[in-house]
């Protein structure tokens, strides 16, 4: 019986791939903002409600756009008008007024400590300007070029995964051929929530809105790539 190994077994035996999970991160102080801001009026009919709204609304967008942000960047999100009852025992449910209530979702592109005015300012004067119907809903810090961040992560992920690669090869004592396959899986970090301080007006300006200042801080993105690489 001859012992002469073929081509064939001898390529079979020399080939292989080797396959790495790669992460990388990119970091950077969030740049855009987005504020819900919410109105409600109460009033004992629905037209009178729904009017005490609109003005309560046209206030605080006229504040808004005194304050430099583009009409374009100032949303109605949500808008509806509900009754408000009570239970009268014996006498079932009775109507008692009306409630009407206007979301808007404001972007705020000028957020830096440069900023003037700053984004604390711009929403304190929409509360001065709505008065007490201004709700302050969500705040979402985040990218105008997220994308410019993608492709940090993308780098700094491959650069992960190819020196895994090349690691394990050298301790098999062999060389990383050509690239076989790539994945991409690209996820972002949770929105940045913002650190508050809370600060107290003094006594003279207790009427106004004072403004409470909003600290940036620094979000993240991170991609993930699974790559597999011939060996030599």
């Amino acid at each position: 019986m001859s012992n002469k190994k073929s081509d064939s077994d001898e390529s079979a035996a020399t080939t292989g791939t080797v396959t790495t999970f790669g992460t990388g991160t990119a970091r950077a102080t969030p740049d855009l903002m987005r504020v819900t801001i919410s109105i409600e009026t109460r009033a004992s009919k629905v037209a009178l409600a729904y009017g005490q709204a609109g003005e309560r609304v046209a206030a605080v967008t006229n504040s808004l756009r005194s304050d430099g942000v583009s009409g374009a960047d100032i949303a109605t999100s949500g808008l509806s008008v509900r009754t408000e009852t009570v239970w009268i025992e014996g006498g079932g449910s009775k109507i008692t007024g009306y409630l009407a209530t206007t979301d808007l979702t404001v972007v705020l592109r000028d957020i830096g400590e440069s900023a003037d005015p700053g984004p604390a300012t711009i929403i304190a004067n929409c509360v001065e300007a709505g008065g007490d119907d201004v709700r302050l809903g969500g705040l979402n810090l985040t990218f105008a070029d997220q994308e410019r961040l993608l492709t940090q992560a993308r780098d700094a992920a491959w650069d992960n995964a190819l020196a895994k690669a090349e690691q394990y090869a050298g301790r098999a004592a062999r060389t990383l051929g050509p690239v076989l396959e790539i994945t991409e899986n690209t996820t972002s970090a949770p929105p940045a929530y913002p650190r508050v301080k809370m600060m107290s007006a003094p006594m003279d300006t207790a009427y106004g809105a004072a403004p409470v200042p909003v600290e940036l801080g620094e979000s993240e993105i991170t991609a993930t790539i699974r790559a597999t690489w011939q060996l030599g």
